[in-house]
């Protein structure tokens, strides 16, 4: 009887071995070297392959390698035996670390992208095989990273000696470990770096490459077509037209749904083509606020164009697979926003209306990037998460009221007023009343929201006089 399907975890992190079931007789063999539902099941990285390469080695001894790609797949041989060996040529603490093992039909091996991977045959006539999860190109090799399989540091104990066995003559020649410089792990692509939360992505992840709109416009299907998404790893999607009363406008409308529905479902795609991570930032908008706290699976029921054009976002982003939604609420960061409207007014010494009747709670910015890094970084379900700041639900005059006080202004400046009187005389759209999120979800991954009034106070008090 074949022996059950199992995994085996290493020392290199995402570096797995599976032992396979292999059914024979006479005639030969069969297996299943690649099956989804059950490898997924026992904790394999879902791979969805793009590509199936096979080198077939007629001699003993051929060596090649050690390559690190900046994708990830799954080798294995068909016919014969091999050595396989690994380095970690990632960034972090376990750069360098070695593995290997001995590939038969029995074996397979998921290599995660970053990891270096090297086979020698250990018989004739050994087809080795591999799906990836990426399409090799030219401008893919550049991403490759390499070091050398004679390197002592590494201690790989060939069983053929180097210098009997067939390798390359660029082989030959790959750096040795202390002159590799370490791979990053996959490209980190920022879409929208200019706004508040762009800004704070940014800061939260140092080696992001941060794009503008004119090198990707998330309203152009042609510019997300176009760009080179070649080894990307993680999206982190900041990118979204926020103009809620202009939305309601022709013109805006078309502008709303083309970068927050079309655009998030070609960035949906490019993510799921590329096996990419998808961070994408939804909004309380895409509720119709009658609920005193929402959840994430609370059906969606947006107001207005800008809440539609959201909603419709995020059931295109949900088509990545690897994503996650963080659901926000009042945003405020680098750049225009509410509170840096209040200390202007604050400071000048006007006493404005401000709506009492709309309930919710601020999100810092660097509080959706924190989030952010955090899910990725513990690998949490993927899915929605609903985020904002902790603490009581207050109104925007509340807020106000607070941010006068930060200021040395008597709270009693602010006269509260209903949405309704805010709003006479103005083209202005629906707004929920009831914005305030449930928080419990994402602090079951073990992410703590920071109180609105210590980020609040710290936020007022940069800001200058």
């Amino acid at each position: 009887m074949a022996a059950e399907l199992s995994l085996r975890p290493t020392s290199i992190p995402g570096l797995v071995v599976l032992t396979l079931p292999v059914h024979g007789d006479d005639r030969g063999f069969f297996k299943e070297n690649w099956q989804r539902a059950k490898m997924v099941a026992l904790g394999l990285p879902d791979l969805e392959p793009v590509q199936n390469n096979v080198s077939f080695n007629a001699t003993v001894g051929v060596t090649r390698g050690f390559h690190a790609e900046p994708w990830n797949k799954l080798v294995s041989v068909a016919t014969g035996k091999v050595f396989g060996a690994w380095v970690d040529l990632r960034e972090g603490e376990t750069f360098g670390r070695v593995e290997t093992v001995e590939i038969d039909e029995r074996t397979t091996v998921f290599v995660p992208a970053g990891v270096a991977n090297a086979f020698q045959t250990l018989e004739p006539g050994t087809a080795y095989s591999y799906l990836v999860d990426d399409h090799w190109s030219p401008a893919a090799r550049d991403a490759y990273t390499y070091v050398n399989l004679a390197d002592p540091t590494l201690g790989v104990g060939w069983p053929v000696p180097l210098d009997q066995a067939e390798l390359s003559d660029a082989d030959r020649t790959h750096p040795m470990l202390a002159d590799v410089t370490p791979m990053r792990g996959g490209r980190v692509v920022v879409v929208g770096s200019g706004g508040q939360v762009g800004q704070a992505f940014a800061a939260a992840f140092p080696h992001a490459e941060l794009t503008t709109r004119a090198e990707l416009d998330l309203a152009d299907p042609a510019s997300v077509a176009e760009f080179d998404w070649t080894g990307v790893r993680l999206v982190l999607n900041a990118a979204a037209y926020t103009k809620v009363d202009a939305a309601e406008t022709p013109e805006g409308r078309r502008d709303a749904w083309a970068a927050n529905a079309t655009g998030v479902a070609a960035l949906a795609r490019v993510a799921r083509e590329r096996h990419a991570v998808l961070v994408h930032v939804s909004s309380d908008y895409v509720f119709d606020g009658t609920a005193d706290e929402h959840t994430e699976d609370e059906s969606l029921s947006p107001l207005g164009v800008y809440g539609q054009s959201k909603a419709a976002g995020d059931l295109a982003a949900l088509e990545a697979g690897r994503v996650y939604i963080l659901r926000s609420s009042w945003v405020v960061g680098a750049g225009g926003n509410f509170v840096r409207t209040m200390v202007s007014l604050a400071d000048k010494g006007v006493r404005p209306s401000v709506v009492s009747d709309q309930l919710g709670r601020l999100t810092f910015a660097d509080e959706i990037a924190r989030a952010a890094k955090h899910l990725v970084d513990v690998e949490a379900p993927f899915g929605v998460y609903n985020l904002s700041g902790a603490g009581p639900v207050q109104s925007w005059a509340d807020i106000a009221a607070d941010v006068f006080e930060l200021r040395g202004v008597d709270r009693s400046a602010i006269t509260p007023v209903s949405t309704e009187v805010y709003g006479a005389g103005k083209q202005m759209a629906p707004r929920p009343l009831r914005s305030a999120l449930s928080l419990s979800k994402i602090e079951a991954t073990g992410f703590e929201p920071r109180p609105v009034a210590d980020s609040l106070r710290d936020y007022v008090g940069e800001l200058p006089a």
